[in-house]
């Protein structure tokens, strides 16, 4: 078998804290690309995955939809202003935000998809269904991604030099959703498998994310079943928040990448803040002032959601500063409470409540479907600020346009040009 994958050489990181049946987290490694692979080597190579599929896509991709999603602007911005203009200028086909996000995607399957289709040929075992489950999970994590963002888009079961044209949104959702049945069925228990380390993939973390892809097609009974069922489980649980965001061993994580800086380029911390702070930044986004404003003093995620540095607002979620290694967080329970609260509508006001008690926070009522609606939705922005999800929220719920003041094709992002020259199959999204 002949494997696509640059030959890198093997960097071996030992961490004190990794679970003793575990790799070392995420060391970047592959195997000759002349080579049979053994089980030593399938194991080399998912961890290579591990880093394609963290690290490809850039570290913009991970708060893309906050950016145009309204609660962070450009650093040098007054008060809010030009938050539509900021919005817009970043939803253009020629920005380098956009574009590295559906590159490093699609470069990030490409290493998915040699790995499937090399592991298909060995001698079936425990471990290499474990590790087919792992990979056909971040299959789905990686379309789920462009899907969001760009609607429908190729589909490439196997890697191939075709120019592919676009497969419809709908075609993509049912290929992420068969991508994760197999992922729950194979990958390795969070607990029995992992041991509860949740820098690696589980069944569960699977089913974490099926619960999100199963809210963004609307498919709600299914959405509230998946969430309960992760939130009745014993392995976790809601826990302080500032221990999710202080890489501090935690009960309420499913699933985080561990972004190491030795092998890692997402820094988000340069992005938020200021050279003077004492984690030393670049400064290149801030909060909008309504975004500081939508924590309240009892709300126990506010200084470690936002702060203020010498009269200067800054997103406080990543606070490694130059050395970049906050974890990137995938999947974790709060996430669970918040689609099972949406997900039944005014009967899942329970779970609400339960999660705005764990964070400080009186419990909240509704006489509506509609003004229920609204509590859920500002609750996930407090609950998920900075981690990518304000825009996908305001575009599935059909408020993006009233909210964020934007226009009907800026819903979508657009195919980037760069693209389109280079494949004349595909083509762009309406209003480009």
């Amino acid at each position: 078998m002949n494997l696509k994958i640059l030959s890198i050489g093997l960097i071996t990181l030992m961490l004190s804290s990794a679970c003793s049946n575990q790799l070392d987290l995420y060391p970047r490694s592959a195997v000759s690309s002349e080579s049979e692979l053994t089980e030593d080597d399938v194991e080399s190579f998912l961890i290579g995955v591990y880093q394609s599929v963290q690290n490809d896509p850039g570290r913009e991709s991970y708060i893309l939809p906050d950016l145009v999603g309204g609660d962070l602007n450009s650093a040098g911005s007054t008060n809010g202003g030009g938050t539509n203009a900021f919005i817009s200028n970043i939803l253009r086909p020629e920005h380098g935000y956009v574009n590295s996000s559906w590159k490093g995607y699609y470069e990030a399957l490409y290493q998915v998809n040699t790995l499937i289709s090399n592991v298909k040929g060995m001698t079936p075992s425990d471990r290499i269904n474990e590790v087919m489950g792992t990979v056909h999970y971040f299959r789905a994590y990686i379309y789920y991604n462009l899907l969001i963002k760009f609607g429908g888009v190729p589909i490439i079961r196997e890697n191939t030099q075709e120019k592919l044209p676009r497969n419809s949104a709908e075609e993509v959702w049912q290929f992420i959703e068969e991508d994760l049945t197999v992922a729950i069925e194979h990958a390795p228990d969070f607990n029995a498998g992992l041991g509860g380390d949740f820098n690696f993939v589980s069944s569960q973390a699977a089913k974490a994310l099926m619960a999100r892809v199963k809210l963004g097609q609307g498919k709600m009974d299914e959405a509230a079943a998946l969430a309960e069922e992760l939130i009745n489980l014993p392995y976790f649980d809601l826990d302080s928040f500032d221990k999710i965001f202080r890489r501090q061993d935690n009960s309420e994580m499913i699933f985080a990448f561990v972004n190491l800086t030795i092998e890692s380029s997402i820094n988000l911390s340069t992005l938020f803040y200021t050279y003077a702070h004492p984690q030393s930044g670049s400064y290149v986004f801030k909060p909008n002032p309504w975004a500081m404003d939508m924590f309240t003093g009892s709300d126990l995620r506010a200084d470690v959601s936002v702060d203020t540095y010498d009269g200067l607002d800054v997103v406080n979620k990543y606070p490694s500063g130059q050395t970049g290694t906050d974890q990137l967080n995938v999947s974790r329970l709060a996430e669970m409470y918040l689609i099972s609260a949406e997900a039944q509508g005014l009967a899942g006001i329970d779970r609400l409540n339960e999660l705005r008690e764990a964070r400080g926070l009186g419990p909240v009522s509704a006489s509506n479907e509609a003004t229920y609606l609204n509590l859920v939705l500002e609750e996930r922005r407090r609950e998920l600020f900075a981690e990518g999800f304000r825009w996908v929220d305001l575009v599935r719920t059909g408020k993006a346009i009233e909210e964020l003041g934007i226009q009907q094709r800026e819903t979508l992002m657009p195919i980037p040009e760069t693209e389109l020259l280079l494949n004349e199959k595909l083509e762009q999204n309406p209003g480009y």
